[in-house]
């Protein structure tokens, strides 16, 4: 009697997905016919029917901290574009560009986000980087005008926030001369404040409002690194920041993901973009704007946004999204910069010399170029010491797009894996910058190594995607790479010596933060000091 009851349950459980495979071959071969497509093999092993092994691999490299480098092996292993079966769902991986250029601009319009929008809703909500469709062409359109290269250009916004990292790192070499320091945390700091006083017109100054000034003079670099921002802003931001990868990472599940802690440290995030909506908005109806293009006034992100829109939601929305990419590229760039700089003396000693003798050992020195965007820009080899960094630490290491309807990816399919392969309507294609931009078939056999001279030899273009490309291509590059530029100069400018404390390369532990950006899971151990100054 209980047989009965057991074989319907069973067809009842199977039939959906007998019935999704018939029709997914139905669609692959008159893709076939009116498109020319071929099949992509699977990389799941033969005897893993349910796309379990796939996924006990990748958890077990995530938990290594080798995540970037298991999808890297399994590229080598299975070709530049593969499918891994995962739990009854098939998802395409890809490191090839004429695939990923289809994705982010040719078939712009046939991909999508996916579930990235209810995921980040609760902290992000309809910001530029979590919306698809005409909501992110709305504020495409909003936040475009405001980087202008007038608005990114201003030097001046870097300056402050700089020096008091400069004063930091002399006062640790002064009290705990040979010893390392973390430099990671300051440069996410760093960032921070320069991004909130771009933005909001006033900055939080995380690098030293909690130690507060006698900590810094005295050289207490530890009180400063593990106590700013304690119990404000910054702290709810990065908390936020936390739960928000692993939002993304439960896709569906998202919802599952919400601590009670969350919902305190959200609410304070909310709270502070407010409180500058608010006094904007206030300020905007009872005395007017000040202008922008003023020579007088600095430039405040959020007094031109008002002259946009007076929407509460929109302008919160955006800022934060701003926000949220402005400071953790940018302090990415920054941290790998510090990172390879230490490990590679001689290409610190040339960029240093070139510094020095284009900007002088000190700002505004005399009978030198000043530190401008255009003399920054104009730096070659600077230019290509970053263009490196980003290209072996991409500030987006990895990304993804789910199809909206059935289309074609151009290569991969096949059993010589060149010709086009049907894309499932509904299918996720995830991307691997960093692998992409290892590839040694496209950089050289040295692709694994810190070269800046690579960038004097050649140009590339799809196969190197530091900032995205397509439509959604990033808006604040020329601010993240001005702010690098300028943070390096000053740095170099001040420091001889350079010194790393870390294990070597191979060693290195990404971790992925709330906009798929990448910084180091361990922190930076680093020892900045001159032997030319007191």
């Amino acid at each position: 009697m209980l047989f009965t009851p057991l074989l319907v349950a069973a067809v009842l459980l199977i039939l959906p997905t007998i019935t999704s495979s018939v029709k997914w071959e139905l669609t692959e071969r008159r893709f076939a016919k009116s498109h020319g497509t071929r099949k992509r093999s699977r990389s799941n092993p033969w005897w893993d029917i349910f796309g379990v092994y796939p996924l006990y691999l990748f958890i077990r490299a995530m938990h290594e901290g080798s995540n970037f480098q298991f999808i890297r092996k399994q590229h080598a292993e299975h070709g530049n574009t593969m499918i891994n079966y995962i739990l009854g769902r098939e998802s395409i991986y890809t490191v090839e560009p004429q695939n990923v250029k289809t994705i982010l601009a040719t078939n712009f319009s046939d991909f999508s986000l996916g579930k990235r929008h209810d995921s980040l809703y609760v902290t992000l909500g309809d910001g530029i980087f979590t919306s698809d469709g005409e909501m992110w062409a709305h504020a495409r359109a909003l936040l475009r005008p405001q980087f202008l290269r007038s608005q990114v250009s201003d030097v001046r916004l870097f300056d402050k926030h700089t020096e008091i990292l400069i004063s930091i790192l002399k006062a640790n070499e002064t009290a705990q001369p040979k010893q390392a320091v973390e430099i990671q945390t300051l440069l996410y700091r760093l960032t921070m404040d320069t991004a909130t006083e771009f933005l909001f017109g006033e900055s939080v100054n995380s690098l030293s409002s909690s130690a507060g000034s006698s900590d810094v003079a005295k050289g207490n670099v530890t009180a400063v690194a593990a106590n700013a921002g304690r119990g404000g802003f910054a702290e709810a931001f990065n908390s936020v920041q936390d739960i928000l990868v692993l939002r993304i990472a439960f896709q569906s599940l998202y919802w599952l993901v919400r601590p009670p802690s969350f919902d305190k440290s959200n609410k304070l995030v909310h709270d502070f973009v407010d409180h500058y909506v608010d006094r904007a908005l206030s300020y905007a109806r009872t005395k007017g704007n000040r202008p922008a293009e003023s020579s007088e006034s600095k430039y405040v992100f959020l007094e031109a946004l008002v002259e946009q829109t007076e929407d509460r939601k929109i302008l919160r929305d955006q800022l934060l999204n701003v926000l949220l990419a402005g400071r953790d590229t940018t302090a990415g760039m920054l941290t790998w910069t510090v990172y390879l700089l230490a490990r590679h003396p001689a290409v610190f000693d040339k960029l240093r010399a070139i510094i020095i003798e284009r900007f002088g050992d000190t700002p505004n020195a005399e009978n030198k170029m000043p530190l401008t965007f255009e003399n920054l820009k104009s730096t070659e080899y600077l230019r290509f010491v970053l263009n490196e960094v980003l290209r072996l630490y991409p500030s987006v290491p990895q990304n993804f797009r789910f199809a909206t309807k059935d289309t074609v990816l151009p290569t991969g399919g096949g059993p010589d894996h060149k010709s086009p392969f049907l894309v499932h309507k509904g299918q996720g294609v995830y991307y691997s910058v960093w692998g992409m931009q290892r590839r040694h078939d496209l950089f050289g056999e040295d692709a694994d190594d810190f070269r800046p001279e690579r960038w004097s030899e050649r140009t590339f273009q799809w196969e190197y995607l530091p900032f995205n490309g397509g439509p959604r291509i990033c808006l604040g590059q020329q601010f993240a790479l001005t702010e690098a530029g300028y943070t390096v100069v000053r740095l170099l400018q001040e420091f001889d010596t350079l010194e790393n404390f870390d294990p070597p390369e191979k060693d290195v532990f990404p971790k992925v933060n709330a906009l798929l950006t990448m910084s180091h899971k361990t922190g930076v151990h680093v020892r900045f000091a001159s032997s030319t100054r007191c």
